[in-house]
């Protein structure tokens, strides 16, 4: 599906950003861009400015007299959220989702401790509604609902933590949630005991207890591990 306002450039990402992250096209693999333009029957314009966001990304790189040449996987622009979408649109998904969730349990519970000790009364308010909002949406098949205000949730976490590095990963944690859910690597209704914990790290964030939010959040991400472990070993 393409985003909208994108236009025929979007058309195009939205068949050729899988393709390279799928590795359909191998690193190395050189992609001309009249031949693209061809094939998507598109003019070079519209395919030089798909190439362009595409090299944003680091999944390619544009030399004259060569070519559009495919990157290895390991200069990718791996946080980029687009990129994210596309490899658990793929075959990654799984070891897509695991990098993702232990990039979680490392960055997420040291937030949480310094959220509790630079959250604002806002942030505690954000994260309380956000908490609550999840306990509502997780009974009668509410995924999409219960989403919203977990990704809302962890946004929080992380920028309440004061550090502009962990706020940046916001995105991120987001993809990985939303991937989680639209893929069906979740149960139907959420674990409560996931939910409870996210509920007692709003009250310890709120009450200033570091220890106890860091404590509780990487119960969250273990939790998290092992989910992936029944579902998408």
């Amino acid at each position: 599906m393409s985003t909208p306002g994108r236009g025929l450039h979007g058309q195009v990402l939205d068949t050729l950003g899988p393709a390279i992250t799928a590795g359909e096209y191998p690193p190395g693999s050189v992609l001309r861009t009249d031949e693209l333009a061809q094939q998507f029957e598109v003019s070079r314009s519209v395919m030089r400015e798909a190439v362009r966001v595409l090299e944003s990304m680091h999944l390619v790189e544009s030399r004259r007299r060569v070519g559009v040449t495919v990157r290895p996987k390991y200069e990718w622009n791996v946080y980029d959220p687009q990129v994210i979408r596309w490899r658990l649109a793929g075959a990654d998904r799984p070891q897509q989702l695991r990098s993702l969730t232990v990039l979680r349990s490392a960055i997420e519970p040291v937030a949480a401790g310094l959220a509790a000790k630079h959250a604002t009364a806002e942030q505690c308010a954000a994260l309380t509604e956000c908490a609550l909002g999840m306990v509502a949406h997780s009974r009668g098949h509410q995924l999409e609902g219960y989403l919203v205000h977990d990704m809302a949730f962890h946004r929080v976490i992380l920028t309440a933590s004061g550090n502009e590095m962990f706020a940046r990963l916001g995105d991120v944690v987001a993809e990985v949630l939303a991937g989680r859910t639209h893929h069906e690597v979740m149960f139907e209704d959420p674990d409560p005991a996931a939910v409870t914990l996210h509920v007692q790290v709003a009250e310890a964030v709120r009450e200033g207890d570091a220890v106890r939010a860091e404590e509780l959040t990487r119960e969250i991400t273990v939790g998290a591990l092992q989910e992936l472990d029944i579902l998408a070993p």
